[in-house]
């Protein structure tokens, strides 16, 4: 029999998606299993899966040690692996619970296939534990992690969490739709009106990772409303410099939407036509994540602090606003 005990970080969690983590080599049928018949006890007594854990509590494993994997090795190789890694990061914000991140264009926010460690989560992990706020051999079920993602080729700010209640309350208050996201854009043409809000549908697709906007909804399973709003800031040279605020966001969204109302992103070689955006520089979509903010409802929570603040990257940080000046 072995004794796991639930510490801070495992709190929180349904018993199945805690013990899922910490018994990786074990099926989920016989996990299940495992529980039905009592194989599997919380603090000596029978347990249900979806029991949520409270710090403290002990989970007793009447199961074969083949199940547990050897966690020793795991750790050590995390932390081969983290010290290995020179972290690239630039925080906007840090404090105890969570930490903003600018991201650069051209940099994943996760491992890709080749699972090489040139990517946000990795380097994001290899700062916190160099600096002493992430220890592996401490952890059986959590691991700092990115609360919103941003596609490899636009840059702006990440949200991550430090720890399993942030991100858990940041994950909710992103699907509640209680974080303002503004992007910088830039475009080709001028949107007229210059202050608008679009509605529309869009449509994934299931292959080529693309999108498809109408202006009526075509009934097919899977279509999402959409809108989305700009500003226009600047215009220049036949190109306008847009703020965009997303009141859903979709896939591609931004990119699609405004093609779909005739302005492309410059150098959006997937929604547009960027042959002569390449020529000149520009081979990926000029679309910033530059602005976010808290607008936190409901009860008080571990990051109430947060609500009503405003983080923003400076436009002159941003590649693509030099064509305005």
């Amino acid at each position: 029999m072995r004794e796991l005990r639930i510490g801070k970080n495992d709190a929180g969690q349904r018993v199945d998606k805690f013990l899922s983590k910490a018994l990786c080599n074990m099926p989920p049928s016989l996990l299940y299993k495992s529980i039905r018949t009592k194989k599997i006890k919380l603090n000596r007594a029978r347990v249900t899966p979806s029991r949520i854990l409270e710090e403290g509590d002990t989970l007793q494993l009447f199961l074969r040690d083949e199940f547990f994997g050897d966690a020793d090795a795991d750790q050590n190789e995390t932390v081969r692996r983290l010290k290995s890694v020179t972290p690239h990061v630039t925080p906007l914000y840090e404090d105890e619970h969570i930490i903003l991140l600018h991201k650069r264009p051209g940099v994943s926010v996760h491992e890709d296939e080749n699972q090489t460690t040139d990517n946000l989560i990795t380097h994001l992990q290899a700062y916190l534990y160099k600096k002493g706020a992430y220890d592996p051999a401490s952890e059986q079920s959590f691991a700092p992690a990115l609360c919103n993602r941003i596609d490899r080729n636009t840059g702006g700010i990440v949200i991550a969490a430090k720890d399993a209640e942030a991100l858990r309350i940041m994950n909710e208050k992103i699907r509640g739709r209680e974080i303002d996201k503004y992007y910088l854009a830039a475009v080709h043409g001028t949107p007229r009106p210059p202050e608008a809000v679009l509605s529309a549908y869009l449509y994934k697709h299931e292959k080529g990772n693309i999108v498809t906007v109408s202006d009526r909804p075509s009934g097919r399973q899977g279509e999402k409303d959409i809108r989305t709003g700009y500003r226009v800031l600047k215009s220049k040279n036949g190109l306008s410099l847009l703020e965009v605020r997303l009141f859903t966001g979709r896939t591609h969204q931004i990119r699609a939407h405004m093609a779909h109302v005739g302005h492309p992103l410059l150098g959006d070689g997937k929604y547009g036509i960027n042959r002569a955006d390449a020529q000149r520089g520009y081979k990926h979509q000029a679309l910033y994540a530059y602005k976010l903010r808290f607008s936190f409802k409901g009860e008080e929570n571990l990051l109430s602090y947060l609500d009503g603040r405003e983080f923003s990257i400076p436009p002159e940080d941003i590649y693509f606003t030099e064509l305005f000046k």
